[in-house]
């Protein structure tokens, strides 16, 4: 039996995946809905980090704190052993989450009414976030092309000639779980680099790679173009510690590191709290079994629910190279986004997250989180086929 068959109750936890449903999804009662929709994995954390934080509650005072060194080199070493990136401790600096991290790099790296490309469908933060902040939001969709996306370049090249100062890749691909392989970063690259574009990769899918495939560093390709790449990570999707609150942003350029944090200065912000370093630090430097036995249990939910829903008129679904998300096109059904939402909800008492929440491309398209129980799974797959019995 493996760890992550347990099913937990996460009801009444102040979870948001759980008890914020009826403000979601507008509902008067959600009590027999099961909720599959934001990333955030129905499973306990590796107990390394768990006993590390649990020492450091007993043991510390909580008075003021600072990311210490075991911590960064931490983050040195699971570079250098997931994938071979060399990179120096004096290049990290620290956030309390990878989109309170894309806001800072923006305040300080681009100007009010500044243009900001991202390439559709696309998380639905780096739409909103960018606008919070006075800058313009460009759009260029990516083609869906055999179960996968690709990019337009010849599009790509015109949108960066419109005076963009700052491009968001999403590496690998959130909703869509791709990876892009090295010939389609070395071509972001080198086409940021013609127009002077800079280059913010949100890289916290990086470590959950399925069935082998590899994550690239966009860094890691930049050669003489690395000052332009600003790199943002996490463990928090990997090890499920999104509550803990902790992002890193990895930068070679001293200018650019040196603007973030007076920008952070100016924003109150300051460090972050005592508990997140030490959970930092033990999933990295214990957290690897957990993380691979998590891969595979995943994998095998993914290739469940693909065989089971694939079987439905309509339904088609490319398993992903990475994340624990799937990205179910509804397209052939018939049924427009506000009747399959409801006939889910009302029907199969199961909440997805609808597709044109990642921009107008991703209408017709369901994301489902399958990084919980294969009990749960199997109920969400019997859920799922009651809504279009």
């Amino acid at each position: 039996m493996s760890i992550f068959d347990q099913t937990l109750n996460r009801r009444c936890t102040n979870s948001v995946k759980w008890d914020t449903m009826e403000k979601v999804y507008e509902l008067s009662d959600t009590t027999d809905i099961l909720p599959m929709w934001i990333a955030d994995m129905d499973f306990a954390p590796p107990s390394a980090v768990s006993k590390a934080l649990q020492k450091h509650a007993e043991e510390a005072i909580f008075g003021y704190s600072y990311v210490g060194e075991e911590a960064k080199q931490a983050i040195v070493d699971w570079q250098k052993k997931r994938y071979n990136w060399h990179i120096e401790k004096e290049s990290i600096s620290f956030s309390h989450g990878v989109l309170s991290a894309l806001a800072n790099i923006l305040t300080a790296l681009t100007q009010q009414g500044d243009k900001v490309l991202i390439s559709t469908p696309f998380y639905p933060p780096f739409f909103s976030i960018p606008k919070s902040n006075d800058r313009e939001v460009v759009t260029c969709p990516l083609v869906a092309q055999d179960g996968t996306y690709v990019y337009n370049f010849e599009a790509f090249e015109q949108a960066l000639a419109q005076n963009v100062k700052a491009y968001i890749l999403c590496n690998p691909h959130n909703p869509g779980g791709y990876v892009w392989d090295e010939a389609t970063l070395k071509e972001i690259i080198r086409l940021c680099a013609k127009y002077d574009v800079l280059i913010i990769s949100d890289e916290i899918h990086a470590d959950l790679m399925l069935d082998g495939a590899q994550h690239t560093p966009l860094a890691k390709l930049a050669g003489d173009e690395i000052n332009r790449v600003i790199t943002c990570m996490a463990p928090t999707k990997t090890f499920n510690l999104a509550g803990i609150q902790v992002a890193y942003i990895i930068t070679t350029d001293k200018k650019k590191q040196m603007l973030l944090e007076a920008v952070n200065m100016a924003s109150g912000q300051g460090s972050l709290n005592s508990f997140a370093p030490v959970a930092l630090q033990a999933a990295y430097a214990e957290g690897l079994p957990w993380l691979e036995e998590l891969l595979l249990y995943i994998s095998n939910n993914m290739n469940y629910v693909i065989a089971e829903l694939t079987q439905l008129p309509g339904i088609h679904i490319a398993k992903p190279q990475g994340t624990y998300l799937l990205w179910i096109d509804c397209r052939q059904l018939g049924l427009n986004e506000k009747e399959l939402m409801q006939r889910l909800l009302e029907v199969g008492k199961l909440a997805l997250e609808p597709g044109s929440k990642y921009g107008e491309e991703g209408r017709g398209f369901l994301r489902m989180n399958v990084a919980c129980s294969f009990d749960t799974v199997k109920d969400a797959v019997a859920r799922f086929k009651l809504a279009l019995s």
